[in-house]
Formats: C-alpha cells, sequence, structure tokens
C-alpha cells in the first residue's frame, strides 16, 4: 500500500500534531465545550490551516479512517492473486495502524462514545469498510453471489471491529496476529482459505467421545486434562 502522507511529512506531523491536541481538548473538557480556536492555538496552528486541513471538529476524529479508507482503495485496486486474502490483509492493515499507537486510539475511541453524533459517523464510517470490501469482492470475481460477497465483507467488518474494541476497552495491547488467526478462520469457514494454509498440526486435535448422560461439569474437567496433558 502506498503512503501518500510520506510524500510531505510536515504536513503528516502538523496533522497529527492537531488530532493530538484535539483529543487531548475534548478529553479535558468535552467535545461540544472545545471549539476550533482551541485546538488550533493548542496545536500552535492557525484557525485557517486547521479548516485547511480538517473540515471541522468531528473531521479531527475521523481523518484517520478517511486516509486509510483512500488507501485501502488504492491497495484493492491492485491485482491481487487471491481476493478474499486480499480483503483480509486490508483488514489488518487498518488495524495494526490503530495497534501502532493504542492510547491515541483508546482516547479517540472514548471521545467517540460519548458524544451521539460521532457514534453516528462511526456506524457510517463501519459501513464504508464493509460496502468497500463488498464492492471489490464482486469486482475481482465475477460471477460471485452478491450474498457471499456482502457476507464475507460483512463477516470480515464484524471480526475486525470485534478484535479492534479488544484493544480499545482493555490496558493490553492485542496484537495483529489474534485478528490473522480469526481471519484465516472466517476463510476457513467460508471455504476460501487454501488448502494446507494454517492447518492445524496433529497435535493441536483433541478428538474426545463421552457419554451423552455426562454432566458438562464433568465433560469440561476431563476435557481441560486431555488438553492439559
Amino acid at each position: 500500500m502506498t503512503d501518500t502522507a510520506a510524500a510531505s511529512p510536515s504536513l503528516a506531523a502538523s496533522r497529527a500534531a492537531v488530532v493530538a491536541a484535539a483529543l487531548e481538548l475534548f478529553a479535558e473538557q468535552g467535545f461540544d465545550q472545545t471549539s476550533v480556536e482551541q485546538i488550533a492555538q493548542a496545536a500552535g496552528v492557525s484557525r485557517s490551516t486547521f479548516f485547511r486541513q480538517f473540515g471541522g471538529k468531528d473531521d479531527v476524529v475521523f481523518t484517520d479512517h478517511e486516509v486509510l479508507i483512500d488507501r485501502l482503495r488504492e491497495f484493492l485496486a491492485e491485482p491481487h492473486q487471491d481476493p478474499w486474502a486480499a480483503v483480509c490483509e486490508a483488514s489488518l492493515f487498518v488495524y495494526a495502524h490503530f495497534a501502532a499507537d493504542p492510547d491515541l486510539a483508546r482516547r479517540r475511541y472514548a471521545v467517540v462514545r460519548g458524544v451521539p453524533a460521532l457514534r453516528d459517523r462511526e456506524i457510517i464510517t463501519v459501513f464504508r469498510y464493509e460496502r468497500l470490501f463488498d464492492e471489490y469482492l464482486r469486482a475481482a470475481l465475477p460471477g460471485l453471489d452478491p450474498l457471499d460477497a456482502v457476507g464475507f465483507a460483512a463477516l470480515v467488518t464484524a471480526i475486525h471491529n470485534h478484535v479492534l474494541r479488544s484493544l480499545l476497552r482493555g490496558s493490553k495491547k492485542v496484537p495483529v496476529s489474534v485478528l490473522r488467526t480469526a481471519l484465516d478462520e472466517a476463510r476457513r469457514r467460508f471455504g476460501v482459505l487454501p488448502e494446507g494454509e494454517n492447518a492445524p498440526a496433529d497435535d493441536e486435535i483433541v478428538v474426545a467421545v463421552f457419554p451423552r448422560t455426562m454432566p458438562t461439569a464433568e465433560l469440561a474437567r476431563r476435557l481441560r486434562e486431555h488438553l492439559d496433558d
């Protein structure tokens, strides 16, 4: 994926400073109580510079998503041998971006959760990712049943959001590998994971047979014994 921001590091740094300053002010005094002038002053930029970089306060909160969606659109426009894997790689790219600075991502999440209008925009933003994946699969796989395209796009998006929320709501790092494993399982269940790719090793498979009348607690105890051996 290309990094358009790399062509103008000073602009990227300026935007990042504005975002950091805005989120700090939103956390301290509230989103509605914070003015553009206060954000610009805290970030060391002029009011006109703020509006050149962002359309408004809410755009500051979602600016990363706008950049990410553009990058994903460029990435998915490239040729890919496995479109299903490409969608998963796109999801991983987004997650890695937020996981790289979890503290900033958590501050942003706290602000969004506290403002109804921002929560509504977040829902729309999530749908934009899902629609991008859906449209890509339909174009990359002519003849694909639309239900399969939208189903896989929704599944990937839901898994991504679940893992991301685990990162945002907790205090520990959730590595990208957690999402990758979950997406591999989604491809396996959907029937589009290439045979042999990330197949479980023999010692990862446990087969056990128990009487139907056995109490659930005893069944769980015996399973734990086998798994711990």
